[in-house]
């Protein structure tokens, strides 16, 4: 918990993010839940973010729009430029004990330096890896140059907090930073939990009640492995083993897999209640993602009591336990994907005891608990900064 002589009520954290509620995805909807927990606990909060005529949902707490262009190709994403006086001024009205980055972009950079020349204690929260986006986009070259600026930017910082304990080891092992802590992610039980499995539901998709389902959910963009779930699916297709393919999400590459995999239900893009049934509503969750940090597709099938087969990679790694509550393979290995997927079709019981598994460690996941965790870490990044003055 806070120390007693510093409580949340002192605090005054400026968040910035390149997208807070324009885009819904799970690390803004993370720092939205952050913002709503310190405010209620007396913090004040101003988010810098861009703005757009339509975003995904309302901002919970104070946003202030940052200039920013359209990022090229990605349209529905948003650069970042620069700290415009407007901002600088009214930054320096709100005058934060506290700076906190979610994003490694051009205003972030600026926003350390604003703050390093006030001796402002700096938190950066890291929500992707970035670094490996290049892979899907035939750029892997490009890796190395920016993991480089990544540790420039996070060196600058007074500290980090991983999603993952497995997330938080890479970014030691990059030299990232020496203060490394997790913030972790909730799971709403409420949304997600396996009472809200309907057939009904199933049955409005033409998928029969003897069918068993592998379904993926998530943002359909290329760096959540779709090229790795369509040649997967493809190869149960070729030995032969029925199953139906769920697809829950929308995307830019949602064109690409409808045609790379024209049997499949799509049900589109799905949030709150609606989407906590169309998991349950899943018999095994197949998310091959390797650039996850945490991995909140995961632990929402989890809580659903879903038998998980995912990537060996950071942020599944801390959360399923091979062989227990789902499969960990190899990144890009298809037959070990197939046959895992294929041991959860053909076993009712092998199912039942990994999805239990699953939704028992879910447990462990409490929102208020976690974002405590961060509340605490301002606090003592704010007593280690007036300490060396």
């Amino acid at each position: 918990m806070a120390e007693p002589d510093a409580p949340l009520a002192d605090l005054r954290i400026a968040l910035f993010s390149g997208n807070y509620n324009y885009v819904r995805d799970g690390a803004n909807q993370a720092l939205n839940r952050l913002v709503g927990y310190l405010l209620r606990q007396g913090a004040q909060v101003r988010v810098y973010s861009p703005v757009v005529a339509e975003p995904a949902f309302p901002p919970t707490g104070d946003l202030v729009g940052v200039p920013s262009l359209a990022f090229p190709g990605r349209g529905e994403y948003r650069v970042p430029l620069f700290l415009s006086p407007r901002v600088r001024a009214d930054l320096k009205a709100f005058a934060p004990n506290v700076v906190h980055i979610a994003s490694p972009d051009f205003v972030a950079h600026r926003a350390v330096t604003w703050a390093r020349a006030r001796r402002l204690p700096v938190l950066a929260s890291v929500h992707t890896r970035f670094e490996t986006y290049f892979r899907y986009y035939n750029m892997a070259w490009l890796e190395p140059a920016v993991e480089a600026l990544l540790r420039r930017l996070y060196r600058r910082c007074d500290a980090l907090v991983a999603p993952s304990e497995s997330m938080a080891q890479v970014l030691r092992d990059q030299r990232m930073n020496y203060d490394i802590s997790i913030w972790s992610r909730g799971v709403d039980r409420e949304l997600f939990n396996p009472g809200l499995r309907s057939m009904e539901w199933r049955r409005s998709l033409g998928i029969g009640d003897q069918e068993l389902v592998v379904g993926f959910h998530s943002r359909l963009v290329m760096e959540k492995g779709l090229d790795v779930f369509s040649d997967t699916i493809d190869e149960l297709k070729r030995r032969g083993i029925v199953h139906r393919t769920l697809i829950v999400g929308d995307g830019p590459a949602r064109d690409w897999l409808e045609a790379r995999l024209p049997h499949a239900v799509f049900a589109g893009f799905m949030a709150g209640t609606d989407l906590g049934k169309a998991v349950a509503s899943m018999d095994v969750l197949f998310f091959p993602s390797t650039t996850e940090t945490f991995g909140n597709v995961t632990l929402e099938a989890m809580a659903c009591n879903l038998p998980v087969v995912a990537a060996a990679a950071t942020g599944s790694e801390s959360l399923v336990a091979d062989n227990r509550s789902g499969r960990l393979i190899p990144p890009g290995a298809i037959t070990q994907f197939a046959d895992a997927l294929a041991a959860y079709l053909a076993d009712a019981e092998l199912r039942a005891a990994h999805g239990a598994a699953g939704e028992r460690r879910a447990h462990d996941f409490s929102w208020d608990r976690i974002n405590q965790a961060v509340a605490d870490t301002y606090v003592r990044l704010i007593r280690q900064k007036a300490q060396r003055r």
